[in-house]
């Protein structure tokens, strides 16, 4: 482990709403390099317990599990398993815990591993994948059918030039396969058009394919959902995101979640379920001049939080119009 502490974008923000108390049980989602846990365990007396679905950040908190002394619980697994994680860990929706923070997407030591395939600016194979089960990009690549392709490219990475990627992708696997990040760069390269000073034309692309390949959007619908049964009243959720998709759905839930009333002066009220959530940020907490300057990822971080309230949590409905990665590599 590297002997510079991991600051997260936004880190004293999210330190600061998450609030974390002596004593206090809290749940570090996204544990990633360790910097949120680093700063729940200076609080005397906490106990956390902190999820990844990435083997290599697992075995990366090693030190920080033994130096915590039983205060720490690391566990590899999906953010979106986050309550059944806690129930493991006897901690259920009776006791409830003090805290969720998220940080959602991808990690910059993922990003700057080629090994790992999530970016261009470093050749690697086509892999994207979090964890280390289910189908790679290239698979996603090789297998999905122009239509769905298209799809996936529009959607996940607001691409407006979707259809002609897809396209070239489809006629150019039938020579060769798509197996590494350069080659796949370099297609979507020569087909979108660029000027100086934009982003590369690829970027859209990478994203839209990594989102897909870990069903990044799913795994956060489902991990806000259960982190509303899992905090006791009281307690808080903060959620930093890195691009509009899933800042849209935090801030969906969050506004839903902390409703009260319905209806209008013509209408007749709504019946509605009480507010699980009162929110602690109107407007999402963004980066100062001085960090986007140190880290240049942190432009687009926004930071969501609330505090839970004593209402039952809500039904939840997941069901979503997105492409779904079981659907398409068996071809449905």
């Amino acid at each position: 482990m590297s002997s510079v502490p991991h600051i997260p974008v936004l880190g004293r923000e999210a330190i600061a709403h998450l609030a974390p108390r002596e004593g206090g049980v809290y749940v570090d989602a996204t544990f990633g390099a360790g910097g949120y846990s680093r700063a729940i365990l200076e609080v005397p007396g906490t106990r956390l317990i902190a999820i990844d679905r990435d083997r290599t950040a697992i075995a990366g908190g090693a030190e920080l599990v033994e130096r915590s002394a039983g205060r720490l619980t690391l566990v590899e697994d999906r953010f979106s398993n986050l309550a059944e994680v806690c129930a493991a860990q006897g901690v259920d929706g009776v006791d409830g815990v003090d805290g969720v923070v998220m940080d959602v997407g991808v990690s910059s030591m993922q990003l700057d591993r080629a090994g790992r395939g999530f970016s261009f600016r470093l050749d690697g194979p086509l892999d994207m994948r979090m964890g280390q089960t289910g189908p790679t990009a290239a698979d996603v690549v090789a297998r999905a059918s122009e239509g769905d392709l298209a799809d996936i490219i529009y959607l996940f990475g607001e691409e407006r030039h979707s259809r002609r990627i897809a396209r070239a992708i489809v006629a150019d696997r039938q020579e060769t396969p798509f197996t590494t990040t350069r080659a796949l760069a370099d297609l979507v390269g020569r087909v979108v058009r660029s000027k100086p000073g934009d982003i590369h034309p690829a970027t859209r692309t990478f994203q839209a394919l990594r989102i897909f390949v870990n069903e990044e959007l799913e795994e956060l619908q489902t991990a806000l959902a259960a982190a509303e049964r899992v905090l006791k009243p009281g307690g808080r959720l903060v959620v930093v995101s890195f691009h509009s998709l899933e800042d849209r759905i935090v801030k969906n839930f969050l506004s839903e979640r902390s409703k009260t009333g319905g209806g209008s002066r013509h209408l007749p009220e709504v019946a509605q379920s009480p507010p699980s959530f009162q929110l602690l940020t109107r407007r999402p907490v963004v980066a100062g001049e001085d960090e986007v300057a140190h880290n240049p990822r942190a432009r687009s971080a926004k930071l969501r939080a609330a505090e839970r309230t004593s209402a039952p949590a809500h039904e939840t409905d997941e069901t979503s119009s997105w492409p779904k990665l079981s659907d398409v590599m068996r071809g449905g």
